[in-house]
């Protein structure tokens, strides 16, 4: 299966059909951006789990809901997604991890899905019926690092698995504007050099974007929502090639850039 990079941007892409990201989500099964048969099951790499040295959650049973989010609309707390969990995946997740070199990975048995996973997918299989396992991410560690994890979980393409990473191509909180506020020119450069250097293969430019791209560490004050951008790039193999399937804006600085990295055949 192809790989993709997901930008999920705000909670309310949940319920707020304002957000054009939100069809582009919604169409996902019935435009076949994943192909034609749905996953045995989905990695998800978040944002939104970020700990000292990989961790995987291990759920038997329906995954929680988690709301990592605060201060937004009362019905959004009360949305929810009880995928199924993927312990053999987790499981399985570790064991590549570890045989790469990138161990000891820890297991979570008790946490559940948050934002970065429910959120999209709730949107993209609303059926809930595909089980679902997380990868945090170690955001003190660089986008060299990130990419090297992800080639490590490549055969995961051939065994059915769909490798998710979910951040954001711009992601700096601080100097987020209103709704349909326009977009300032340090984050319009830097998410039409991440477009480029993405779709002109200059990957290790993007492992070393804080140096490389125009505006990095303005775009990224800190880098969780970006490094799942390289797990996935890694996963898909040498040779990869992206391609943008999604592109829009809200609050000024937040870009929805998605994109599907294709496996050299």
């Amino acid at each position: 299966m192809d790989t993709f990079f997901l930008s999920h941007g705000s909670p309310t892409l949940s319920i707020d059909d304002n957000i054009p990201a939100r069809h582009f989500f919604k169409s996902w099964v019935p435009a076949k951006v994943a192909g034609d048969q749905p996953p045995r099951a989905i990695l998800v790499v978040s944002g939104h789990w970020d700990t000292a040295t990989p961790e995987v959650n291990v759920i038997r049973g329906s995954n929680d809901t988690i709301y990592d989010f605060y201060g937004f609309p009362k019905p959004m707390y009360k949305l929810k997604y009880p995928a199924p969990g993927a312990p053999d995946l987790a499981l399985r997740t570790k064991g590549l991890l570890e045989q790469a070199g990138f161990g000891p990975v820890k297991e979570d048995h008790s946490r559940g899905l948050d934002h970065g996973a429910w959120v999209p997918l709730m949107l993209m299989y609303p059926d809930a019926d595909i089980p679902v396992c997380q990868l945090s991410v170690q955001s003190d560690r660089d986008g060299a690092y990130h990419y090297s994890l992800g080639r490590a979980l490549a055969p995961l393409r051939e065994e059915g698995v769909l490798v998710l990473g979910s951040g954001s191509a711009t992601h700096n909180l601080r100097k987020m504007g209103p709704f349909d506020a326009p977009v300032p020119q340090w984050a319009a450069e830097f998410d039409a050099w991440l477009k480029d250097s993405l779709l002109d293969g200059r990957y290790e430019d993007v492992n070393r974007f804080e140096e490389k791209a125009p505006h990095g560490r303005v775009a990224h004050p800190w880098p969780d929502h970006f490094y799942p951008l390289h797990v996935a790039l890694g996963a898909a193999g040498d040779g990869a090639k992206a391609e943008q399937i999604h592109q829009c804006w809200t609050n000024a600085t937040l870009s929805y850039a998605s994109y599907r990295f294709t496996t050299k055949s």
